[in-house]
C-alpha cells in the first residue's frame, strides 16, 4: 500500500498525524505542498473522493483573508482553482492511500483505515 500525506511541514494537525504513522509503524512520503506545489488534478481527485466543502479549510487565515466577493457563491471549481492558487487554504493533513482519502487528522480514523 502506498501512503502519501499531503500538507504543511510546520503544522501542529500534520505533526499529531506524523506521530501517529510513526507510532503504528506505516511508512509514508510526505508531500509539502507549499514547498513542492500540488496540482489541481490532485486536489479535483481529493474533492471527487471527499467532497470540496472538506477539503476547503474555510477556517484558514488565508481563506479568511480573500475578499467577500471571493468567498461567496463557491462551486466546485472555484473551491478548486482557489486551493491551486494557494493551497495553505487545503485541511490538513491530506492522507492518500491510493483507494480511499482522508482529509483531516482523526486518530480513530486512521486506526479504522489502517486496520489498527
Amino acid at each position: 500500500m502506498t501512503v502519501t500525506i499531503y500538507g504543511i511541514h510546520n503544522c501542529d494537525t500534520m505533526k499529531k498525524a506524523f506521530a501517529w504513522l510513526d507510532a503504528n509503524g506505516v511508512a509514508y512520503a510526505f508531500h509539502d505542498y507549499r514547498v513542492d506545489g500540488i496540482g489541481k488534478d490532485d486536489i479535483s481527485r481529493w474533492c471527487q473522493a471527499a467532497g470540496w466543502e472538506k477539503v476547503l479549510n474555510k477556517g484558514s487565515r488565508t481563506f479568511r483573508a480573500l475578499p467577500a466577493e471571493a468567498r461567496e457563491n463557491l462551486d466546485e471549481a472555484s473551491a478548486i482553482a482557489l486551493m491551486a492558487g494557494e493551497p495553505t487554504m487545503i485541511k490538513r493533513p491530506v492522507l492518500d492511500i491510493g483507494d480511499a482519502v482522508e482529509i483531516g487528522f482523526k486518530p480513530d480514523r486512521y486506526a479504522a483505515l489502517f486496520g489498527r
